[in-house]
């Protein structure tokens, strides 16, 4: 597709992901950041059908049709404009055979998909309750930051009427909101298995955790080795250059 054709060189940007594809983005709206390339590069070993929660302009199913060998990957957005930004990249990709978008409350997706019928769920969901942090005017950054749309428990519950037994659900969030995490997965049956935190650099708390559960599984946590975004030169560290395929 043409790259007049795709996008509204005034207001977005067609951005090289580094790997053979591209996304869409608005050039003062929501971009993806690096939460977004550590969930995918997380969930890459995920099989069977898989399902992205709030996608927002589609990263995180394009980066795992990059590295996973997942077949069908679909995807859920409550923004239009996003939903419509996602859609279109999937299309520059040739990716529609793979990828399918779909602009709808993700609070209606067991009904829209039917329940149990996932293998693998992703999601990077707004990481702030309502009211907390600092608020933007920009209707897209406030969804897509603040729990306007939806909660955690939203997220979780949805995750969990999604999921086939033994399916795995991904997640990227908060460190602070870790106990409540563990809280609402168990609420729902979804058995965290594997966690890793992830700190700016070494001596620095952590800002990321990844989390990986496993629905109607036995008790038994994993801790993997925390990740660490920068070096002591404030460069990126090795592991990081690997994810991003550097």
């Amino acid at each position: 597709m043409e790259l007049n054709n795709i996008i509204d060189d005034d207001i977005e940007t067609l951005d090289d992901l580094q790997n053979g594809y591209r996304i869409i983005q608005r050039r003062d709206g929501f971009r993806f950041g690096i939460d977004a390339v550590l969930l995918a590069d997380f969930a890459k070993k995920g099989k069977g059908r898989a399902i992205d929660l709030c996608t927002g302009t589609g990263i995180i199913p394009i980066l795992l049709a990059a590295k996973s060998e997942m077949k069908l990957i679909d995807a859920v957005e409550i923004q239009p404009e996003m939903a419509e930004m996602a859609q279109r990249s999937v299309e520059y990709n040739a990716l529609r055979g793979r990828i399918h978008i779909r602009c709808a409350d993700l609070k209606e997706a067991p009904e829209i998909y039917g329940k149990s019928c996932f293998e693998t769920v992703t999601v990077n969901p707004p990481y702030m309750k309502t009211g907390s942090g600092i608020v933007n005017a920009d209707d897209m950054k406030l969804i897509s930051r603040h729990e306007v749309k939806c909660t955690l428990d939203d997220v979780v519950r949805v995750s969990s009427d999604l999921l086939k037994t033994n399916g795995s659900m991904f997640m990227v969030h908060r460190p602070s909101r870790l106990a409540e995490i563990f809280v609402v997965m168990h609420k729902y049956r979804i058995e965290p298995k594997i966690i890793r935190m992830v700190a700016p650099k070494m001596g620095k708390e952590p800002n990321m955790v990844l989390i990986c559960g496993i629905k109607n599984a036995k008790s038994d946590i994993k801790f993997l080795p925390q990740l660490y975004v920068y070096n002591e030169n404030s460069e990126y560290s090795k592991e990081i250059d690997e994810i991003y395929g550097r």
